[in-house]
């Protein structure tokens, strides 16, 4: 079996977190994202998430964490935490840094598991905040990467709103 390079994996998952923000229900105080959490050494999907998918005005990131944290709640899995060590999360948005609604950001929840790669479509517009996400997972060690290519993909799902980049 040929193995693909990390620019493949990462275009795959990017492909897939964009099949998830388009599951997002659209409204005009939100985006729409999409997002997959991927194991670091086994390159398999730990969970998947769109905006606002779980109850609580949840984030796809946010989605993706409260799913392995349910599964070992329900004992399907030993340590959510463990799995999610050092993995690599693909969203389609730059992860938020500040939430009007007073929820945690995504920003915080990428740091407290210990996820160590974040790759990204796009960097959040300027409608609702001034997003540093990039800048603050940069600052705390985690590696972040803009895929070229993506822009336009990931920001369809949102095409509800007037977008300033």
């Amino acid at each position: 079996m040929e193995q693909k390079s990390q620019e493949e994996l990462d275009k795959y998952y990017m492909k897939l977190a964009i099949d998830e923000a388009n599951k997002s229900i659209p409204l005009e105080s939100a985006y729409c994202v999409g997002a997959v959490l991927v194991h670091p050494e086994k390159n398999i999907i730990l969970a998947t998430g769109f905006s606002r998918e779980l109850p609580g005005n949840t984030h796809a990131e946010e989605c993706c964490f409260l799913k392995l944290q349910n599964q070992e709640k329900e004992n399907i899995i030993p340590s959510a935490a463990d799995l999610m060590k050092n993995s690599t999360i693909y969203t389609t948005m730059e992860p938020c840094s500040k939430r009007l609604s007073g929820n945690k950001p995504c920003v915080d929840h990428i740091l407290n598991y210990n996820v160590s790669r974040v790759v990204m479509g796009v960097k959040e517009p300027q409608n609702f905040v001034h997003c540093t996400g990039v800048q603050l997972l940069r600052d705390k060690g985690v590696e972040v990467t803009i895929l070229d290519g993506f822009e336009e993909q990931c920001l369809k799902p949102n095409r509800h709103l007037n977008l300033k980049l």
